[in-house]
């Protein structure tokens, strides 16, 4: 494969959004993934600094030495380096660690003490996985969305509606009073003081977009030993869990929502609509 190249959608500085999106060429002698298909997710478009998308789907086409549990030919869905990336490019290299065939052959074991749950942007494409996460480890769950989309994140369980558009939504109370122990929060412009309130005595709120608020919140209430607390999310992507998840889709516990696909030739496409911040489910670009 020397001396050929590729294609990868990137974005080289902060800002700009769609319109700073390029096309550039980079050799792929050292490719491991055929690309097929990769998600748009706010983490994205939030943190434009470099080579995109963490998500991956596609085909095995060659391994190292090393590699024992994959061939070439096998499908696949991977973690992408969060510093390489490489989602938006027709290759792309991933570790061994968090690869894994689809689908696996594992056995899943899946309930959980109840518990309240509130997760804030429901029908993005983060939190419709969330709230069918939830339910399948009995939670109850609130979720927060337009009204258009509140039929919907019934139909995958969701307990209580919040229409973000209304005083009584944008207050986030649970409408049956009930208070909450975890809050997935899916979107920005909230502050934990919005949350306080109705979070149960030892009440934790997930930022999964966390800004300098966030940090600063994180590390007040860590030195001052509050119960209540708002945390960033830290992924630490292994393999075993995106075994489980694709275990889930298997058994079909897990629905992916696709909202709109995208060829990769129209990647500015899918970041402009991701950007726009209306999405029902995954935005996807196809290779």
């Amino acid at each position: 494969m020397a001396g050929r190249l590729m294609r990868a959608v990137v974005y080289e500085g902060y800002g700009g959004g769609a319109a700073k999106l390029k096309v550039l060429f980079f050799p792929k002698d050292e490719v491991l993934l055929k690309m097929e298909a990769t998600s748009v997710n706010p983490f994205d478009w939030k943190m434009q600094t470099g080579r995109m998308r963490i998500d991956a789907a596609g085909e095995v086409i060659e391994v190292d030495e090393g590699v024992q549990n994959l061939k070439a030919g096998d499908k696949v869905v991977s973690v992408l380096s969060y510093g390489g990336g490489g989602g938006f490019s027709e290759y792309a290299v991933a570790w061994k660690a968090l690869t894994v065939k689809r689908p696996p052959e594992i056995k899943l074991d899946g309930t959980a003490k109840p518990t309240n749950i509130l997760i804030t942007a429901a029908s993005g494409g983060v939190g419709h996985y969330a709230v069918q996460l939830a339910k399948l480890g009995n939670a109850h769950v609130t979720v927060t969305c337009g009204a258009r989309n509140a039929d919907f994140l019934k139909s995958l369980g969701a307990d209580e509606v919040l229409d973000y558009n209304t005083t009584e939504g944008a207050a986030l109370m649970s409408p049956s009073g009930k208070k909450y122990d975890y809050v997935i929060h899916c979107t920005t412009g909230v502050s934990f003081s919005t949350f306080e309130p109705y979070l149960n005595r030892n009440g934790k709120v997930i930022d999964l977009t966390p800004g300098p608020r966030t940090m600063l919140n994180f590390v007040f209430q860590k030195l001052t030993f509050s119960k209540k607390q708002i945390a960033p999310l830290l992924v630490m992507p292994k393999s075993e869990k995106l075994e489980y998840m694709i275990e889930l889709v298997k058994e079909g516990k897990l629905k992916t929502i696709i909202d709109s696909k995208h060829p990769l030739n129209k990647a500015e496409d899918a970041w402009a609509k991701s950007i726009d911040g209306h999405a029902t489910g995954k935005i996807i670009v196809e290779h």
